[in-house]
């Protein structure tokens, strides 16, 4: 027989205590270690398993199996890999039943068997769904089932090349004495799942509760035993979702989906250039199209900025879409090498489509959209800005120039304004009107001659 033993647990990060604390020694919050029970099982020595060669490892049985949404299996590095544990992160109603779903259903009408285990509806409610998804499939299991103990058993019963787990918040042990979802039972579930999945060579998708801080509910150690993180992304007002990686044993992290909500379900976005880019007025300033490349991908997208004068006190800095400190940042140099007096101004910044920038060659679309707005001049609207702003004020090259360079002349662009000596040394073959600069000084002569 077990022994049973208790310790304190922070809710908050995870953090295993002998004892009852007031404040967390590993993520410094108050009032989070709580109490916890669990019976310690007898230590049994394993048979001892033999080391093998790395080159005796066979290749022949490498493979992923697609989720037939070629925009997953964009973010997944290229479809589902056997044994591999994937965590599907996201708001509530966003989607992510809906999307497993169409996944089960292109894997079943392949011949393969698809476990679906829910904690948190009734198979009626599974089927209504089915039933608008127009999804009737023999080979998709749907379980109303919690105990992870009783999932190893269905697994050899059934022989699935999928288990899906909706979610992982809801499944429990009852060797852990606390509730479902607690962060005791989020661990053991976990571990439970992963070692399901490596010894017996099947994939699992993990659902998984998002904070009201946008990062996935339970302890950070969650993500660290998975093998991919997947966030699913949206506004509930709009029909576009974004699937964004952050963590990928498999492939790159790079890599962002994007998709539709619609009432059969979520349809891919297969130019997500055409998303991202809206209609604007013609003579609209603040406006101005930059070229980001995300993951393989190169993609257009619509920059808007509001310059407006501050009230009392100090200025406000506010920025959808890009981080707050690289907008502070840009707005800095603009105004150390150009002089514009954007101390006493309010700058707003937004990103159409809801995605959030992180590639440095944007920094002269959004320079060019702040300075579009303060200065009240339209920029011309086939124009395209792409390029890293420096310090000092300089224009730093992009990498994957040829590769944006063919999005901006396939959108019907027919300008470009591009680091200097970039293009001229490559050598590139466009029809696309190339326009250098090489200082912001340069940069801001030519947008407002123009």
């Amino acid at each position: 027989m077990g022994k049973n033993i208790s310790r304190f647990v922070c809710n908050s990060c995870g953090q295993v205590s002998t004892k009852w604390l007031g404040k967390c020694p590993g993520c410094s919050s108050w009032n989070t270690m709580v109490e916890e029970s669990y019976q310690k099982k007898p230590v049994s020595r394993n048979t001892k398993i033999e080391a093998i060669p790395l080159s005796s490892i066979s290749d022949q049985d490498i493979f992923r199996l697609s989720t037939g949404i070629s925009e997953l299996d964009r973010v997944l590095g290229g479809g589902i890999v056997p044994g591999s544990v994937v965590l599907l992160g996201g708001d509530p109603g966003i989607g992510k039943s809906t999307l497993l779903l169409q996944v089960a259903n292109f894997i079943a009408v392949d011949g393969k068997t698809v476990i679906y285990l829910s904690g948190e509806e009734s198979l009626k409610q599974i089927r209504l769904r089915s039933l608008r998804l127009n999804i009737h499939n023999d080979n998709i299991y749907l379980l109303n089932e919690q105990d992870i103990d009783l999932l190893d058993e269905y697994i050899k019963e059934i022989n699935p090349e999928l288990v899906i787990v909706d979610s992982i918040q809801t499944v429990y042990s009852p060797e852990i004495s606390s509730i479902p979802g607690s962060v005791s039972q989020l661990r053991e579930c976990t571990a439970r799942i992963t070692n399901i999945a490596k010894s017996n060579d099947k994939a699992f998708f993990l659902v998984g509760h998002v904070t009201k801080d946008g990062v996935l509910a339970g302890p950070r150690v969650l993500e660290h035993m998975v093998d991919v993180v997947v966030y699913f992304e949206g506004e509930k007002n709009y029909s576009f979702r974004l699937l964004r990686g952050v963590k990928n044993r498999f492939g790159s992290t790079d890599e962002i989906g994007l998709m539709e909500m619609s009432g059969q379900g979520l349809v891919e976005v297969l130019d997500p250039s055409y998303v991202f880019l809206s209609s604007s007025l013609p003579n609209s300033n603040g406006t101005a199209i930059t070229a980001s490349f995300e993951g393989s991908r190169p993609l257009l997208i619509e920059v808007q900025a509001l310059v407006a004068m501050s009230g009392p006190g100090y200025p406000r800095r506010m920025a959808s879409g890009i981080d707050q400190n690289r907008l502070a940042l840009i707005i800095a140099v603009l105004e150390k090498k150009t002089g514009y007096n954007l101390s006493a101004s309010d700058v707003y910044l937004k990103v159409t489509g809801g995605v959030f920038l992180k590639d440095p060659s944007v920094d002269l679309g959004i320079a060019a959209a702040i300075i579009s707005s303060y200065r009240e001049k339209t920029l011309p609207a086939d124009m395209v800005f792409m390029g890293e702003l420096s310090l000092t004020g300089q224009i730093r090259s992009v990498p994957f120039l040829d590769i944006r360079l063919k999005e901006v002349e396939k959108m019907g662009y027919k300008k470009v304004v591009i680091p200097g000596s970039t293009y001229r040394n490559r050598g590139y073959s466009t029809g696309l009107e190339v326009l250098e600069v090489n200082t912001i000084e340069e940069f801001i002569d030519l947008i407002m001659e123009g």
